[in-house]
């Protein structure tokens, strides 16, 4: 196996084709993509006097795929841009070319034969060393591999992308009985390192691992759907957040998969076992088999369990009703005693003993199918994986459990929960009970810090892979230096000290500004560098929305003239620091998330991160110096006086005017939040040690802290072109009176003020506007209202 993949090629352009070669090409890697030659003309191509031999026409199939990527939903790419990196092509033609990439990835149809004949063909042109994968979701490796020489079946195995590959974190690796050992660690370090993938490496049985275990979970759960008759939306209340699950749960999951392609993954595992109760339990349900002939199959079809009804006033999702097959508006969401409590309680764990614990029928329900999903996932463990950590993983990140099915065991309680199976007549596997009667009270245990799992009858340390940094880790092994109720400073080591956010939605309060004060003072004294990073579900959702609505109805006008004041001295004190600073944000960074970020030396950014500067939202506009940092960026990217400033402010003031979120960390490259010195990466495990190895780079080459600069502005004329904009926005309906108040305001921060065009004002000036417009705002009874709906159901007013 070559040391690096820079090249690659995949084979079939259909959805998982199509999307791994947009993944790939997200990562940097160039991609050839290949597929069939058609046998006939579109009526465009004869239109255009094409024939069956252009070069146009051979490749169609391919050039469409990526043609799609553009319109695809969700994105597959960060860019659009990066779909150049992709090159269609055809198996005729361009099947040689193979010899010239680092990596082959066969995505075609979920056929042994098809796939067999595919790489027979694929080793006439092979080059000794490249990696050869084949995307399948459950095909047997070794089956697929028979009758190749045993060079090519020594790089060959399983890569199980989930989709979309670009979202889903789970990529199973699945050797053959040949497959060297140091060309499957070689894939998973790239895997993790450059497509920023969770790694499982899963055994060579029927559906492998996660889609073993997910699919026995959704049968089971139909079955007592159907047994107990329970409707749609009591199935999908129970088995979703309430059980610890994504909010699509079991049947809307089902829609979004496609009830045709779940059929095809349950036959793979009925037809593969010999054990006639699992074979009984894989038997695809009638209710199933008649959705699949009616051909509703799910969200590509418009119907499957759900189905989304347009009218004139808007559009309804209505449930299957199973009985009648048909189509119905449920009167009001299911409610209960365990629902309720589940609801009101705080994180997986809690809310499935909440569940469990309520005492009603959805408890019953909830507890049927748990016991059977975790009974039948430690008997087949030795089975398809080499550990229960693999196991857990690969459900959490295939399926966006937020507990594995062994960490949601010992969630509910081991002991306790394996004596009620074993009181309800259920058998438990053999090794659990050995566990259980050796004195072990879960699978899993903490340490000293340090994570272990039960295996083979005692605990294994879960590894630790040395380019990640966690610093739950290391606050659990005493290294936090200082901390508050919102904030720690935690010592990672090498002269290197991580600022973590942990209040609520890691929103920034007095609590956080006072710790990244007193963490620049413990810094300056005592380390080479400070990272600000978290690893909370998002990196900061901005500030502290309720104290400043609870002040504003109190009319604390100096109040929230004080806190905003603290906020800006702060983001002053990070840029104006003498040591770097290097900030790590990830997922949803809002508002003062942003402000948080752009005073550092340098931003690592998490490829999945959605940035951008939101205050309009809630009837506000940045404070805390967004505004003076961009348009400070402006002014310097464009410093002499003849270039002309509006086209970059204007687009400046439509973005944060209409809250515009990137919709990648790319995207916020793009948007201008990121300068060129900026970096993405895109595994969310590394960006801690990533932002680290930044920290530790600039230390040692030394920074020269920037000093007051002047910036540059278009002024009072500048100001009227922006409000002209935003009056043709009021006048076409796309924005409101307030809006248009609000973006007034925006107009006379971004242009610096009534000053004329081509005035370079102070950085404190920029921030004195700022504040002005806020404090302003905070007053108006219609952004109050903003506030007050944006705390209450979490979206946008737009009054």
């Amino acid at each position: 196996m070559t040391s690096t993949i820079t090249k690659a090629a995949v084979i079939g352009s259909g959805v998982m084709g199509a999307a791994i070669a947009a993944h790939l090409a997200n990562a940097g890697i160039r991609c050839l993509l290949l597929d069939v030659v058609p046998s006939a003309l579109t009526a465009e191509e004869e239109a255009a006097g094409l024939t069956l031999a252009a070069a146009a026409v051979r490749s169609r199939l391919a050039r469409a795929a990526i043609a799609r990527l553009s319109a695809s939903n969700p994105a597959l790419l960060y860019d659009d841009a990066f779909a150049s990196r992709i090159e269609p092509g055809n198996i005729e033609d361009d099947l040689h070319r193979i010899k010239d990439v680092d990596w082959v990835v066969e995505a075609i149809v979920e056929r042994l034969d098809v796939k067999r004949g595919l790489l027979e063909r694929i080793e006439r042109h092979w080059r000794p060393g490249v990696v050869v994968s084949s995307n399948t979701s459950g095909i047997s490796i070794r089956e697929m591999a028979a009758g190749r020489g045993e060079a090519f079946r020594r790089h060959f195995l399983g890569t199980h992308f989930f989709n979309p590959p670009r979202y889903m974190k789970l990529l199973e690796l699945v050797p053959g009985p040949d497959t060297d050992p140091q060309v499957v660690r070689r894939m998973a370090l790239f895997a993790e390192r450059v497509l920023g993938k969770g790694v499982v490496v899963a055994k060579d049985t029927p559906n492998f691992i996660a889609n073993r275990i997910g699919t026995y979970g959704l049968l089971v759960t139909l079955q007592e759907m159907e047994a107990g008759g329970f409707s749609v939306s009591e199935i999908d209340a129970v088995t979703g957040p309430a059980m610890g699950r994504p909010k699509s749960a079991t049947l809307r999951t089902l829609d979004l998969v496609g009830i045709d392609t779940f059929l095809h993954v349950a036959c793979n595992v009925r037809d593969k076992t010999d054990d006639p109760a699992e074979k009984a339990v894989f038997e695809p349900p009638r209710l199933l088999e008649e959705l699949a002939a009616r051909g509703w199959t799910g969200e590509k079809a418009g119907a499957g369990f759900y189905k989304k009804k347009k009218s004139a006033g808007g559009s309804e999702i209505l449930s299957l009703d199973p009985a009648a097959m048909t189509y119905f508006a449920p009167s009001a969401s299911p409610s209960g005693a365990s629902l309720e409590a589940a609801k009101a309680a705080k994180g997986a764990k809690e809310k499935t003993k909440a569940l469990l614990g309520g005492g009603d029928r959805y408890a019953a329900l909830a507890w049927r199918i748990l016991k059977q999903t975790l009974l039948y996932t430690a008997d087949k463990a030795e089975e398809i994986a080499d550990s229960i950590a693999d196991i857990d993983k690969a459900m959490k990140w295939g399926f966006s459990w937020e507990l594995g099915p062994f960490e949601l065991w010992d969630a509910i309680g081991l002991v306790p929960s394996a004596a009620r199976m074993e009181a309800e007549g259920a058998t438990l596997p053999a090794w659990v009970k050995a566990w259980i009667a050796a004195g072990h009270t879960s699978f899993y245990r903490q340490e000293g810090g340090r994570a272990a799992y039960a295996c083979r009858g005692e605990y294994r340390d879960a590894e630790q892979p040395p380019e990640t940094i966690s610093l739950r880790a290391l606050k659990a092994q005493g290294k936090v230096v200082r901390g508050n109720a919102g904030a720690s400073l935690i010592d990672i080591g090498d002269g290197v000290a991580a600022l973590e956010f942990h209040s609520r939605s890691n929103a920034i309060g007095g609590d956080i500004l006072t710790m990244i004060e007193q963490s620049v003072e413990e810094v300056r004294a005592n380390y080479d560098a400070l990272v600000i990073a978290n690893e909370g579900r998002n990196f900061c959702v901005g500030a502290n929305l309720l104290l400043l609505l609870m002040e504003a109805q109190d009319e604390g006008w100096d109040e929230i003239d004080g806190i905003i004041r603290l906020f800006q001295d702060t983001m002053t004190k990070l840029k104006r620091f003498e040591k770097p600073v290097v900030a790590a944000p990830h997922r949803m960074t809002l508002g003062g998330g942003v402000e948080a970020c752009l005073p550092a030396d340098e931003v690592v950014m998490f490829a999945e991160t959605y940035f951008g500067l939101v205050e309009t939202g809630v009837g506000l506009i940045p404070a805390g110096g967004g505004c003076k940092e961009l348009t400070l960026r402006i002014s310097q990217a464009n410093p002499e006086p003849d270039i002309d400033l509006q086209p970059h402010i204007n687009r400046l003031f439509l973005n944060i005017g209409t809250a515009k979120v990137s919709a990648s960390a790319h995207d916020a490259k793009r948007l201008g939040f990121l300068r060129e010195r900026d970096r993405v990466v895109l595994s969310q495990d590394r960006l801690v040690f990533e932002a680290k190895q930044s920290a530790l780079r600039l230390a040692s080459a030394g920074i020269e802290p920037p000093l007051p600069q002047r910036i540059r502005v278009v002024g009072r004329d500048g100001k009227a072109v922006l409000k002209l904009g935003a009056l043709g926005m009021r006048q076409s309906g796309q924005i409101s009176d307030h809006d248009l108040l609000i973006a007034g305001k925006l107009a006379h921060v971004l242009a610096g003020g009534d000053v004329p065009a081509g005035t370079w004002v102070t950085e404190q000036h920029m921030l004195d506007l700022e504040r002005e417009a806020f404090l302003s705002l905070c007053g108006e009874p219609k952004t109050q209202r903003r506030m007050q709906h944006m705390l209450a159901v979490g979206k946008a007013l737009r009054n």
